[in-house]
C-alpha cells in the first residue's frame, strides 16, 4: 500500500543507474512516464545527466533541483574480484564517500527531495546461522557488517536535514544477467552446478522484479524510513536453492564445491558465500508490499524469461 504515488512526470535521480538494479529501475520508471536523472562520472552528454565524482566528493548539486526522490545504488561490486586490502578499500570508499556526497548535496538544496533511498545490504547482519532476523537485529561481525554500518551512517546529513531516508538492505538478487545468479546460471545450465560447502547456509534472495518494485514502494510509502529488508519472505538453504535450480533448468546438480576450496579460491570473500543469512522482510510486508515472485522457483523462472 503506497501513501503517495509519484505524480506522472516526476523527476528521480539515480546513482548507479547503469548497474543491474539501477538499469531495471530506470526502465521501470521511464516506462511509467517519469524522468530519470542519471549521475555520471564523465562529462554529461544529455540534459538528464548530472556529473559527480564520489571519490573526490564532488557533485553538481544544481542538477538535483526539482527531484522528487534521489536513489543511490552506486558502489564497486562486492563479488567482482578477490578481496585484497586494496579492493576492500575500494568497496568501502565507493559506498561511504558516494553516500556522504549525495547526502550532503540533497541536504544543501533549498527544496530537497521528499526521500533519499540509499542502498545497503543484508550483509549488515553477518552470519546468522539458522536464526531468522529482521530489521530489529543488531549488526554482525566482520567486514561486510562494519561496511554496512558505516555506509548507512554516511547518510547522516540527509537525515539531519529532515529528509526521509530509507536503507533498502538487499539480499541476493535473482536475475538472468549480473549479480550472483549471473554467474550461477551458466554453470547450472551446463550441468556443473551444485551446493556450496555443506549447503546448510541460508541464502536470502529476491527477484529482480520484486527488488525494483520494492524500491519504488520505498520511494512512495511516506511511513517508511530507516532500514527495510528487501528479501523474499521465505529464505532457503543453499542446498534447497540448488535443488530448485536443478528442477527449473532440468539439469543434474551433482557437483559440490568444498568449503576449503572456496576459501582457497576466494579468500575472505568466501565468508559471504559460506555464511548463513536468514533475513526476513518484516517491515516491507507490514507496509503492505506484495511480492510478485515470493518463491525461489517463481523467481528463477522470472529471471529466465
Amino acid at each position: 500500500m503506497t501513501d503517495s504515488p509519484l505524480p506522472p512526470g516526476s523527476r528521480i535521480a539515480i546513482a548507479g543507474a547503469s548497474g543491474m538494479i539501477g538499469s531495471a529501475l530506470t526502465r521501470s520508471l521511464t516506462s511509467d512516464g517519469h524522468e530519470v536523472v542519471r549521475l555520471v562520472r564523465r562529462a554529461p552528454r544529455a540534459k538528464n545527466e548530472v556529473q559527480w565524482d564520489p571519490d573526490a566528493q564532488r557533485i553538481d548539486a544544481a542538477g538535483l533541483v526539482g527531484c522528487a526522490a534521489v536513489v543511490n545504488l552506486a558502489g564497486a561490486g562486492v563479488a567482482s574480484r578477490r578481496w585484497t586490502e586494496a579492493y576492500k578499500r575500494k568497496i568501502r570508499d565507493s559506498r561511504v564517500l558516494g553516500t556522504a556526497t549525495l547526502a550532503e548535496a540533497v541536504a544543501s538544496l533549498e527544496e530537497p527531495p521528499g526521500v533519499f533511498v540509499n542502498g545497503s545490504a543484508i550483509g549488515f547482519y553477518g552470519d546468522t546461522g539458522g536464526r531468522a532476523v529482521d530489521e530489529s537485529a543488531p549488526p554482525g561481525d566482520g567486514f561486510l557488517p562494519a561496511l554496512c554500518v558505516e555506509w548507512e551512517e554516511a547518510a547522516g546529513a540527509a537525515q539531519e536535514a529532515g529528509i526521509r531516508t530509507v536503507f533498502p538492505r538487499t539480499g541476493l538478487v535473482v536475475a538472468g544477467k549480473g549479480g550472483a545468479w549471473g554467474k550461477l546460471f551458466p554453470l547450472f545450465k551446463a550441468g556443473l552446478g551444485g551446493r556450496m560447502g555443506d549447503g546448510r547456509q541460508y541464502w536470502s534472495f529476491i527477484s529482480l522484479h520484486d527488488e525494483v518494485a520494492a524500491i519504488r514502494h520505498l520511494v512512495e510509502t511516506e511511513s517508511l524510513s530507516g532500514p527495510v529488508n528487501l528479501t523474499a519472505p521465505d529464505p532457503l538453504t543453499n542446498r534447497e536453492i540448488t535443488e530448485a535450480m536443478g528442477r527449473v533448468l532440468h539439469r543434474p546438480t551433482l557437483f559440490t564445491t568444498p568449503a576449503p576450496l572456496l576459501r582457497l579460491t576466494l579468500g575472505e570473500m568466501s565468508s559471504d558465500i559460506l555464511g548463513s543469512s536468514r533475513v526476513l522482510p518484516t517491515r516491507l510486508l507490514e507496509s503492505g508490499f506484495t511480492f510478485a515472485f515470493p518463491s525461489i522457483e517463481s523467481a528463477l523462472r522470472a529471471a529466465l524469461t
